[in-house]
């Protein structure tokens, strides 16, 4: 599964996950999204769940500001908006940041957190793990998340992702 990052340039270079994803070859920059790839869109109608796997060949990701995230997913935003072609635009289901700006708000995923949550729900754990591994914060992220994730990796389809959110008191 190759992971592909459309980036906005908004935060502070030092402070990028998907910047330190890129320059350590795990991620692609991307201009936008394209072919059999599955855009990560928090504002997405569906949510992602491990059938997708069979329908996709790639992860992108779209790094942006949280406080600028509505108009970068706006419809008329260009590369990362509705239109852009895409097999699949997906939100990742409730899981709370392990890093240090967010730790355990719901939702507030930096780039490589939520690759790495897209990775573990489409079955591909050991991928993700090795991927926040290049974070001091990773393994919070894991460990806050890990029987959620697993969980999530198991759903048949989105409404039973959406399911286990709410057994786990998070939808």
């Amino acid at each position: 599964m190759r992971l592909r990052i459309v980036m906005h340039g908004q935060d502070d270079p030092k402070k990028c996950t998907a910047l330190r994803l890129v320059r350590l070859g795990l991620a692609q920059r991307v201009r936008a999204p394209s072919g059999r790839t599955m855009v990560l869109d928090p504002f997405a109608g569906q949510v992602a769940a491990p059938p997708d796997r069979r329908r996709v060949s790639s992860v992108t990701a779209v790094d942006c500001s949280w406080r600028l995230a509505a108009a970068v997913f706006a419809p008329d935003s260009g590369g990362a908006g509705p239109s852009a072609a895409a097999a699949a635009r997906r939100r990742l289901p409730p899981l709370l940041a392990g890093n240090p700006v967010n730790y355990s708000k719901v939702g507030k995923l930096t780039t490589a957190e939520a690759l790495a949550a897209a990775l573990h729900i489409l079955g591909f754990g050991g991928r993700a793990g090795e991927l926040l591994a290049g974070f001091a914060w990773g393994h919070t992220f894991l460990e806050l998340n890990g029987a959620l994730l697993d969980d999530y990796a198991r759903a048949r389809d989105g409404g039973e992702v959406a399911s286990v959110a709410s057994e786990y008191g998070l939808a």
